[in-house]
């Protein structure tokens, strides 16, 4: 619920990314405008390019920013699924974003629009304000969490190799073992790659 209340109410606008007819990515800036234990909110107009790709996909990704440079940003990102809900929760999310009133200001210009939810989704936040830098994943609407990164296995004979070049210096050792803090990981993969003893392994 935290994640999901910061992409509200912290970021806001998030690029979603979608597919068209021949398979090209194709992104679209858009407002996150609500959100409750199952979910998030927001609205389009029917007659756009993207509803008819959200209709068709039922999934999309998005990734928001808040902060005002690359070393103050918290970025969270999320894949889901999404449906339209129809014009029930309209009038709410305009309640709660009043700047649409101005966007859409009549009741018959307001006819064009629906809303989506999205929902079982996996996410994850990345803080580059803090050092080392922090990550974490979460979940919402029952769907799992895939683990990602890298970690350690028992081929690790503690050479200390992978620790010399860790950016973020989170590595360390118990019983004379590598074990990678993977809430401060950048998953850049240099562990792995100058592993000597192939010890390193990809998760998930």
């Amino acid at each position: 619920m935290q994640a999901l209340k910061y992409i509200v109410e912290q970021i806001h606008t998030v690029v979603i990314a979608t597919t068209d007819e021949n398979g090209e990515p194709v992104t679209c800036a858009i407002d996150i405008m609500d959100y409750d234990t199952d979910g998030l909110y927001f609205l389009t107009a029917k007659g756009k390019n993207f509803y008819n790709r959200l209709k068709k996909q039922g999934k999309l990704a998005f990734t928001g920013i808040k902060g005002e440079s690359t070393m103050t940003c918290v970025a969270i990102s999320v894949r889901a699924r999404v449906c339209e809900t129809g014009t029930d929760y309209l009038q709410q999310l305009f309640e709660k974003n009043p700047y649409m009133y101005e966007i859409y200001p009549s009741e018959e210009s307001r006819k064009a629009l629906t809303v989506f939810k999205i929902y079982e989704g996996t996410g994850e936040w990345f803080d580059l304000s803090k050092k080392p830098i922090e990550r974490g994943s979460f979940e919402f609407g029952g769907a799992e969490i895939e683990k990602t990164g890298y970690e350690v296995t028992e081929q690790c004979k503690g050479c200390g190799i992978c620790k010399s070049v860790c950016p973020q210096n989170c590595i360390g050792f118990m019983e004379k073992r590598a074990v990678i803090e993977q809430k401060n990981c950048l998953h850049c993969g240099n562990c792995f790659t100058n592993c000597p003893n192939g010890a390193v392994r990809k998760r998930g």
